[in-house]
């Protein structure tokens, strides 16, 4: 009986392990998508985070730091808040606190963070614009050069600008790219890409030209 019961405290211990191990890789998966705006490249590629945690409750705590102390506070809270909004799209997390390390604003933007506010409310009349004008923004931009980078890459391995402006989006995702260019207009491997995060509003059609 002892056995018995030992055993089957075993499996339970193990199954919470891997659970906690699924929901680890499930966090890391979330912030794999959320990006530097500056350099529209993964926050986790960049190396930006430096703790994942999940506890029991399924609270989950993300502690990062930037590679310069006096990175711009937007910049700094706008990555935060996609950090948190992204995790928190998990069916499971029943809360997300997201830690800035070593910076200037460090204080600040993390008693706005833990208090639920946004980038205005937390700096007031300091605050510059809003935040969704800055995101907005920034992924256009990061759509333009995604596809100025398809675009050259298109042309150098043969095809013709006429071909190029000839194409649909739907024809477009089945020109196969290689590995080095995926990373360029970010996307999956073997596969090509050109929308990147550009909201749907702005996006073409399916059956429009690409260009």
């Amino acid at each position: 009986m002892v056995t018995a019961m030992g055993g089957h405290a075993e499996r339970i211990e193990q199954t919470r392990n891997r659970q906690a191990e699924d929901r680890q890789a499930a966090v890391w998966a979330c912030l794999q998508g959320v990006t530097d705006p500056e350099l529209d490249e993964s926050v986790t590629e960049l190396n930006f985070i430096g703790k994942v945690d999940v506890d029991p409750e399924n609270r989950v705590l993300i502690e990062f730091r930037l590679p310069t102390y006096w990175c711009a506070a937007n910049f700094s809270f706008l990555m935060a808040d996609d950090m948190r909004r992204a995790v928190s799209a998990l069916g499971w997390v029943k809360g997300v606190s997201v830690v800035l390390g070593e910076h200037m604003y460090a204080d600040k933007i993390n008693a706005g963070l833990a208090s639920g506010l946004s980038f205005q409310e937390t700096f007031g009349a300091e605050a510059d614009g809003s935040l969704d004008d800055l995101r907005q923004t920034f992924l256009i931009k990061a759509f333009q050069r995604r596809q100025a980078a398809l675009l050259n890459h298109l042309s150098g391995v043969g095809h013709s600008a006429e071909t190029i402006v000839s194409l649909s989006l739907m024809e477009l995702d089945y020109l196969p790219i290689d590995d080095e260019a995926c990373h360029d207009v970010g996307c999956q491997s073997g596969r090509s890409t050109h929308v990147g995060r550009l909201p749907k509003s702005l996006i073409a059609p399916r059956h429009a030209p690409f260009l």
